[in-house]
């Protein structure tokens, strides 16, 4: 069985989050999610997620495309890539964040990875960033 690794905050799933799983799916039989702990999202993206980390975990596990869902690491953004052992790592069109040391993270893990960049959908309209000023205009 072929495993594909996502990672990502996931904070309001979307129609580009969406298209990221199945493409992510086409690369392997089992497709799971690392979520960012709250803590780690809230040091990237400068501010706390909308929905914590537990209820982001617990949304994305209802979502049949995802075999499985795990939580994040506060300290080792690179733990569930020892843990899972996937075949091939998945990262959105833009995520830069834990990017630029993890192939010396898998090399110092002893593992072999395929890492892949997934394509965006529609970039300019699906964009969390965006969705969550549209939302916050809205409240």
């Amino acid at each position: 069985m072929k495993k594909v690794l996502i990672f990502g905050t996931f904070d309001i799933v979307h129609a580009g989050h969406i298209h990221m799983f199945k493409e992510a799916r086409e690369y392997g039989d089992c497709l799971v999610v690392s979520v960012a702990k709250d803590v780690n999202a809230e040091k990237i993206k400068g501010k706390a997620p909308f929905y914590n980390e537990h209820e982001r975990v617990d949304f994305l596990k209802n979502i049949k495309i995802i075999d499985e869902v795990l939580m994040g690491d506060a300290n080792d953004p690179y733990k569930n890539i020892n843990t899972v052992k996937p075949d091939v790592i998945a990262l959105g069109y833009d995520q830069k964040v834990y990017v630029d040391h993890l192939e010396d993270a898998i090399t110092n893990m002893g593992l072999e990875i395929q890492i892949v960049r997934l394509a965006p959908y529609y970039e300019k309209r699906f964009k969390s960033k965006k969705l969550k000023k549209y939302i916050e205009r809205i409240v």
